[in-house]
């Protein structure tokens, strides 16, 4: 790391990327935007299922526990499959990799909208499943981006990528509640998406066309940089302080985010019930889905405001601060915690207060989704890059919204067992678990801030490894080869010295 050529990078022009990459800016423009839309549709359709959730609790007569166990089903297939997806993302061509996956992923998804009420097993089964196209895009999508843009450009790339997760996540809720609505059945609701998925196979293969890994980072003199083995990988992760704590900044977002998703809405209705402005649902009743289309609302708006508030200061800080993007999502995080605490506490006196605290914490929560991916991006080479993308989504599925929605709804049953049940029990019982998300916000606050310490350290030693200015030691690199016996060998360097 002492070699004088240390210097930073000189970043591409336009033109300079375009001869890197072998694409226009516009078409880098457009496959950025295919990405987005199948990004939208991955989030769209995994919130579709919470849209309708009442609906799918009285079809099929589960409880709140089995309820999480759908969410959590399939963030555990996708959590997975992600390490597998991001080996393959490494070394082979990652748009037809994300073809296969999407083309499943949309059967599966289409086949589990024909499940009649005594297979509540096989619906679990299907969206366990629909893990293979999550897995097989999201661990790749973000490399593609990394490939075609640097700097700013790639942080603008990046926010624009992950408008798409509350955006699509919002409408989700909305196309949920809706088409459930106009076709007077819940099942029609998750028949929407496979139709979207085909047309993003079509995007893929006609408009997605396969950047060079890193190139756009290197100094023209510098050598490719070539795949190293699986373990080196993640041997090479687990000494990236970086990478490891804002990877459980972002487990606290997953966990926060995951519990939301699916609650919210349920939330929102026992919470109008008790306020006596809407009537209960009882079996044989069509659930009201005003909820779930005022939160699928909120959390595009929170979306959108959250993701560009967070990258336009992260881009404007960094200006003064190198830590300026740890410390963004630190206080993005630290604070949302207080602000979800009140919406949960003031909803048994005004569903207005409730909704305007939503507003505001999910907007800073919505603060840290393009700048954790940034923080990757540049802390991790371009050959480990969908290795990192997977082993973040492993841990923060893990830790946050694999068990998440299924620990809220198993402390909800516990509570409302040991009171006399009533519908204010279940709003009670719901009301205190959800509360858990507060803490565990702050802890991921926590974590940001521990991010910011080895920031500036750990992003230089990528940007000198991608110039070909640092080698990383390998396990034999204190041996040179010496002749002995008539062949040649490897031996520490200490022996040869003695």
């Amino acid at each position: 790391m002492g070699n004088s050529k240390s210097e930073d990078p000189e970043v591409p022009d336009r033109e300079g990327l375009q001869h890197i990459t072998g694409l226009s800016p516009g078409h880098s423009a457009l496959i950025v935007a295919v990405l987005c839309y199948i990004n939208l549709l991955n989030y769209m359709d995994r919130f579709t299922v919470a849209g309708v959730l009442p609906d799918i609790e009285q079809f099929f007569d589960i409880g709140d526990s089995s309820s999480g166990l759908i969410q959590t089903v399939f963030i555990s297939s996708y959590m997975v499959l992600a390490p597998v997806f991001g080996y393959l993302g490494d070394r082979y061509n990652r748009k037809y990799l994300m073809c296969g996956g999407i083309a499943f992923w949309s059967l599966v998804t289409l086949g589990s909208s024909f499940i009649p009420r005594e297979q509540f097993w096989l619906l679990l089964l299907t969206r366990g499943l629909v893990g293979v196209g999550e897995a097989s895009y999201s661990t790749i999508a973000p490399t593609l981006i990394a490939d075609l843009f640097v700097a700013d450009q790639r942080s603008r790339m990046l926010s624009v990528f992950y408008f798409a997760i509350p955006v699509g996540s919002g409408l989700g809720y909305i196309a949920g509640s809706k088409v459930k609505d106009m076709a007077g059945d819940w099942h029609w609701a998750l028949r929407v998406t496979p139709g979207l998925g085909v047309v993003a196979v079509l995007l893929l293969f006609l408009v997605v066309r396969e950047p060079p890994r890193g190139a756009v980072e290197r100094h023209s003199d510098s050598p490719p940089l070539n795949p190293t083995s699986w373990w080196a990988d993640l041997r090479a992760l687990a000494r990236n302080p970086s990478f490891i704590l804002s990877s459980l900044g972002f487990t606290a977002v997953a966990f926060v985010t995951g519990s939301l998703a699916l609650w919210a809405p349920a939330f929102l209705l026992r919470s109008r019930v008790v306020l006596g402005e809407t009537p209960p649902c009882l079996p044989g009743d069509s659930c009201s889905s005003s909820d779930s289309l005022i939160f699928g609302l909120i959390t595009c708006l929170t979306g959108v405001l959250g993701v560009g508030l967070g990258v336009e200061i992260s881009r404007r800080l960094r200006r003064s601060n190198p830590r300026a993007d740890p410390l963004v999502c630190a206080a993005g995080l630290l604070g949302s915690a207080p602000f979800l605490f009140l919406s949960l506490a003031c909803a048994r006196g005004s569903i207005v207060a409730t909704y305007i605290f939503i507003f505001i914490g999910e907007t800073l929560l919505s603060m840290n989704w393009a700048v954790v991916a940034d923080i990757l991006l540049y802390v991790v080479i371009p050959t480990r890059r969908s290795t990192a993308e997977a082993f973040q989504i492993v841990l923060s599925h893990l830790l946050g919204d694999a068990g998440s929605p299924y620990l809220v709804g198993l402390i909800s049953d516990r509570l409302r067992r040991s009171w006399p049940p009533s519908f204010l029990s279940e709003f009670r019982a719901l009301q205190f678990s959800l509360m858990l998300c507060a803490f565990v916000g702050a802890l991921g606050g926590a974590a940001f801030l521990g991010t910011a310490i080895f920031i500036e350290g750990d992003r230089r030693q990528a940007q000198l490894h991608v110039q070909g200015l640092l080698r990383e030691a390998g396990p034999t690199d204190d041996r040179i080869v010496v002749p002995r016996r008539g062949r040649s060998t490897r031996v520490p360097v200490s022996s040869v010295l003695i």
